[in-house]
């Protein structure tokens, strides 16, 4: 196994939050895992990207020219990223916010209105986590506990009152992916 992901938005959104808990949560489990975070000067509002790769095979190179899987949180990275995702790979966005959506025919394609689940279940600060349990629907490829020890880890001690709450965002995000046709 090996999953090579990009995952791409505006800095704030909790995209290199996402790699960190992949990583962390492929490391608890074993795997050989790369965490390459990518972003501009600005700390919030500026583009922000982060190349995960996870394997049962020692990694040769964090880089990647094309991945098997993108995740998209924005228009900016929509019209970068698009084109990266190898061929039967899926491409994950939140809609909200984006004016061109996916057109290709030879990948995947899913939603998650994370944005709106978020907030209508009065879970914003947890937008991150219901994009990471749509992706982690998709692709099984880490076990919950696991996630839930690489959130755990990659939360600051004062935030771990708020596991309950991402947990439960995991899930709903789970539960809340959908394809493009």
């Amino acid at each position: 196994m090996k999953e090579e992901l990009i995952i791409a938005g505006f800095g704030g959104q909790g995209v290199l939050s996402m790699g960190k808990i992949l990583a962390y949560s492929g490391v608890i489990q074993d795997k050989e895992v790369t965490w390459m975070p990518s972003y501009g000067p600005e700390m919030r509002g500026g583009t922000a990207n982060v190349t995960v790769i996870i394997s049962d095979k020692r990694i040769s190179s964090p880089i990647l020219n094309m991945c098997d899987t993108a995740i998209v949180l924005n228009q900016q990275s929509m019209d970068k990223f698009e084109s990266k995702v190898k061929p039967g790979g899926i491409l994950l966005y939140d809609p909200n916010g984006i004016s061109r959506h996916p057109e290709r025919k030879d990948i995947k394609v899913y939603s998650i209105d994370a944005a709106d689940l978020a907030n209508d279940s009065g879970i914003s600060k947890a937008f991150n986590m219901l994009v990471l349990g749509a992706f982690l629907q998709l692709k099984p490829i880490l076990e919950m506990e696991n996630i839930i020890k690489g959130l755990k880890k990659s939360l600051p001690e004062r935030y771990h009152n708020l596991m309950p709450m991402n947990e439960k965002a995991i899930r709903l995000g789970m539960a809340n992916v959908k394809e493009v046709k």
